[in-house]
């Protein structure tokens, strides 16, 4: 009776054992599901593509059934970094850019095994250097600003650090006014394209340099401020000394608190920029990830949205928002893509 009693004892336990382990397996099944789906887009990226895509969002949350989707304002760098840490649901699914992808960038994507890509072009944008509406008005030449910001200088044929503190010692035909510039920070896609369209190609043409110099002094005259550009907004409304640089839709969205410095003779305007008179004008991205369309719900038919006439027309909201939209050719060309599905390429980047 003993054995018997005991081997009813191993076969029950054996029995709870075989059940928690089938619990334990569907538990395990279950949360593996999880892992595989999201409902809620996830978007990182540009502090300039950020307002596009907040109204985007907003739309698209208000008129589908698919939640908002939740936007981080990260910077074009700290996006790129963020997108490219791999394929999983723990990673953004889209990153905006106010700059095309770098080369390293797209490298550091394959190396993760986010091998499919598809870049999007939604309008333009231009860089904006602005200050108070207190003020005269101001014009600079890119050779002008970057002697205001660079980090050395040109004198006496070789660089020295920046010795200029007022504008006035850069050019005597310009005001004695303190040299302060609450600008983008490093990780910004607006910081880079500054760096591109003012510094390079001024230094490329300026005795002094030996051929392009993009490093941004750091002894106060230039402010790194973040990727809000709201807070230099309302900086440059508080202080008359100050300017400030940021996307053409901030000074579009607050002209009566700021106004434009024109540069090389030209003032940002929407025509200027997509005429392309306006020498510090770019365009304006955001990047999907192609393996996450099967496992996030609703990034079709957002992009779809962000990518309609309603939107990035030429009398779309975006337009409204400061966007400067793209010749319909092109929006055709950008829908085409889209619907292909079209791979970013490493011959695409520089």
């Amino acid at each position: 009776n003993g054995t018997l009693n005991e081997n009813k004892h191993k076969e029950t336990v054996m029995k709870r054992l075989i059940v928690a382990f089938v619990a334990v397996t569907a538990l395990l099944a279950v949360g593996a599901g999880n892992v595989q789906a999201r409902d809620q887009i996830r978007i990182v990226g540009s502090s300039t593509g950020y307002p596009f895509a907040s109204y985007v969002s907003e739309e698209f949350g208000a008129t589908t059934q698919y939640p908002t989707p939740i936007i981080e304002s990260t910077g074009s760098g700290g996006g790129m970094k963020l997108f490219s840490e791999g394929i999983g649901i723990n990673t953004p699914d889209l990153s905006n850019a106010s700059r095309q992808m770098k080369l390293s960038e797209y490298e550091r994507n394959m190396q993760n095994g986010v091998e499919k890509i598809h870049e999007v072009i939604i309008g333009y944008d231009g860089i904006s250097l602005c200050e108070n509406t207190a003020n005269s008005g101001l014009n600079l030449t890119r050779e002008e600003l970057t002697l205001a910001v660079a980090a050395k200088v040109p004198q006496n044929g070789e660089l020295v650090k920046n010795p200029y503190q007022y504008w006035d010692q850069i050019n005597s035909d310009l005001p004695h006014r303190e040299i302060l510039i609450y600008g983008p920070p490093t990780t910004s896609g607006t910081r880079d394209a500054f760096e591109d369209l003012v510094m390079e190609a001024a230094t490329e043409e300026m005795a002094g340099y030996d051929g392009e110099y993009t490093n941004v002094r750091q002894d106060g005259a230039y402010v790194p401020s973040g990727e809000n550009d709201n807070l230099i907004v309302q900086r440059l409304d508080k202080n008359k000394e100050a300017m400030g640089i940021f996307g053409y839709s901030y000074l579009d969205n607050n002209r009566g608190k700021i106004q434009p410095v024109g540069i090389d003779g030209v003032k940002p305007t929407a025509q200027a920029i997509s005429e392309g008179e306006y020498p510090v004008a770019r365009s304006l991205f955001f990047y999907v990830k192609l393996d996450h369309l099967d496992k996030v719900s609703g990034m079709q038919e957002y992009v779809d949205l962000f990518l309609s006439e309603k939107m990035i027309g030429s009398r779309g909201y975006l337009k409204r928002q400061g966007l400067i939209p793209m010749p319909e050719k092109m929006r055709e060309q950008e829908r085409e893509e889209w619907k292909n599905r079209e791979l970013l390429q490493k011959s695409d980047l520089k």
